[in-house]
Order: C-alpha cells, then sequence, then structure tokens
C-alpha cells in the first residue's frame, strides 16, 4: 500500500511537472517569435551599419507621418533635434560607430496619410529609404478607419516594391481620450496598424500599448508637451524602442 502510495504520488509529480514545463516552453516559443521579428527584421540594414570606410555606404531612416515626428511641441514651437527620428538617428549612430546614416523626416504637422499618400513616391521614395517609418495615426481620426486604411496600405505596398524595409507605428497618446479604452478612436486606428503589419510582414513599434502599459504606473502627463504631443522624455521613449530593431 505505501509503495503504491509513493508510486501515485510520483507519478502525478512528473506529470505535474511535464505541464509546467510545456506550459514555460508555450509562453518561451511566444516571446521567441516575437523577439525574432525585432532582432531579425533589419539584419540587412545591420550589416550596411557594421561596414567601415571605404567599404560603408549611406543608410537612409525616413520617418513619415505628422507633427509628432516632426518634432512639434506646444503653442507651434518644434524641437527637431528632440523628437525621436533624431534621437533614434544617435542611438543608431552610437551603436553603429562607423556608420554613415541619415534620419531624413518627411512628415508635416497637421497631415493626415491620405494626404501623405499622395506626395508618396515624389516626397517620400525620392530619398531612396533603406527602413521607412509610418506615423499617422493622430491625425488619421479626422478620416476615419477605411481611409486611412486605403492610403496606409498604399503606402506599405509602394514602399515593399521599392525594397525598402517598413516600420509601422501605433500613435503616441491623446490625454483627451481615455487610453485604458478599446473603445477610443486611437484604440482603434492602434488595432488596424496591428493588423496591417502582421497582413504584410512588416515591422511595427506598438507605441500606443507601451504607453498604456506606462499609464498603469504613473500619469502620462509628465512625457507630455500638451494633450496630443510628447515632450522630449516621450520621445526618447519612443526611440529606445525602435533602436530594439538596429541592436
Amino acid at each position: 500500500m505505501i509503495f503504491s502510495l509513493k508510486k501515485s504520488t510520483i507519478i502525478f509529480c512528473m506529470g505535474l511537472l511535464l505541464s509546467i514545463n510545456f506550459a514555460c516552453a508555450q509562453q518561451k516559443n511566444n516571446i521567441s517569435i516575437n523577439q525574432i521579428k525585432v532582432e531579425t527584421y533589419l539584419d540587412s540594414i545591420k550589416v550596411k551599419l557594421m561596414k567601415k570606410w571605404p567599404n560603408n555606404k549611406s543608410v537612409n531612416l525616413v520617418f513619415h507621418g505628422h507633427s509628432v515626428p516632426t518634432g512639434y511641441t506646444t503653442k507651434g514651437v518644434v524641437d527637431r533635434l528632440s523628437a525621436y527620428p533624431f534621437r533614434t538617428l544617435k542611438k543608431v549612430n552610437d551603436y553603429y560607430p562607423y556608420s554613415v546614416v541619415n534620419t531624413i523626416t518627411t512628415s508635416i504637422g497637421g497631415e493626415q496619410s491620405e494626404q501623405g499618400a499622395k506626395r508618396f513616391k515624389e516626397e517620400v521614395l525620392s530619398y531612396r529609404p533603406d527602413v521607412l517609418f509610418i506615423d499617422y495615426a493622430l491625425n488619421d481620426r479626422g478620416i476615419g478607419l477605411e481611409r486611412a486604411k486605403i492610403a496606409w496600405e498604399q503606402m506599405i505596398v509602394e514602399a515593399l516594391e521599392y525594397g525598402t524595409k517598413v516600420i509601422l507605428l501605433t500613435p503616441t497618446p491623446d490625454l483627451r481620450e481615455d487610453i485604458s479604452s478599446e473603445e477610443t478612436k486611437l484604440a482603434k486606428h492602434s488595432a488596424q496598424i496591428r493588423a496591417l503589419a502582421k497582413k504584410y510582414n512588416v515591422g511595427l513599434i506598438d507605441s500606443y500599448v507601451l504607453f498604456k502599459k506606462l499609464a498603469e504606473k504613473q500619469p502620462l502627463v509628465g512625457y507630455m508637451s500638451q494633450n496630443n504631443h510628447i515632450n522630449q522624455k516621450g520621445h526618447q521613449f519612443v526611440a529606445d524602442v525602435i533602436f530594439e530593431y538596429f541592436k
């Protein structure tokens, strides 16, 4: 009886350990799938960034969108060098000291994605982007999900056909919307952008969900220069996430 009890206990414990290991393996696998995308999507770009003179060539990072990547703060004041495109440049150049990296902003304050799509070939692809970042969701609330989707898809397809690596950005916060809600316009545009990234197998910087998690710990007002513009601290937060693709 004692032997039988011990045997059944051993079997139970082994089964429990196996189930725990399986669950951990599944969790690890899910994490690794997400990490693989970030760690490998720009591999071809990282090879270029590691080359030394005279074999190195210019690498163009083009940021297309509205006032946030342009560097608008509050009351019309523009702080270009503190915006996330140039903070990204600093981080990439420091990490790859032999590289010749250009940050180019084709963003325009107040613009939405339909307007950005109209000038895409002439004013964006003309800069020969190695990596293209698209950030329009804050202003796309004015044109709605359907029209925004058409414009985003046009730009994604044209960039991919050109041979550019594409990274989409969900919006940074607007303090006039409840970031904890899934029913706001920004939440719905964020969901659409995630779906587009998955559909076209391109990169994604999910700024919205990252700021949403941040809001659970501290007020977002400390990251904002006005209701819909992030401040230097907010821009650094975004740049740090973008840089994960280059490490």
